[in-house]
């Protein structure tokens, strides 16, 4: 394994309306060129004049969803980071607006990693990786049952197996 990040010289827009979380992932992305915003207006205004290889945006605070709009319609790979809202509608909802990824803020520790997965992918979606890395963890956050309960979950999870490697590390 290399031991130079493909995150290095990336550029990526921070959106959380917590300093001290803007912080800690500009600290943990420190080999990249970080852009940080802790409001809807100053993320939008980022989003409009500049370029991000990375967008990590906070769901609840900066009206996330709508950034997370923007951010699609400009074709930036965007990863929602969550605290108060991981709940399974939330992580739907960013799944149909077209986020690549969604990671819990008590997971942060492993954002470098999920955000090395995004570049090497080229930007695509990495769900089933994210079902594999953090499916024991969704299961007890939200019940071991919660993809059967839930008719677009139910569907996603087949669309993924048939696409193949779900359940499997996508590394």
């Amino acid at each position: 394994m290399s031991s130079e990040s493909p995150l290095k010289d990336k550029v990526v827009l921070i959106v959380d309306d917590e300093p001290d979380i803007l912080e800690t992932i500009a600290g943990e992305l420190d080999m990249c060129l970080i852009h940080k915003a802790t409001d809807y207006e100053r993320a939008r205004q980022y989003l409009l004049s500049y370029t991000y290889d990375l967008v990590v945006l906070d769901i609840m605070g900066v009206n996330g969803f709508e950034l997370l709009k923007v951010a699609v319609a400009k074709k930036f790979p965007t990863v929602m980071l969550t605290a108060h809202a991981l709940t399974p509608e939330a992580l739907e909802k960013s799944i149909k607006l077209g986020a690549v990824s969604f990671l819990p803020k008590e997971k942060i520790s492993q954002l470098k990693e999920f955000l090395e997965d995004v570049v090497e992918s080229g930007g695509r979606p990495g769900w089933k990786g994210l079902f594999y890395k953090l499916g024991d963890y969704f299961n007890e956050r939200f019940g071991d049952d919660w993809k059967e309960k839930d008719q677009f979950f139910k569907e996603f999870v087949e669309e993924l197996k048939k696409e193949g490697e779900y359940g499997t590390q996508n590394r």
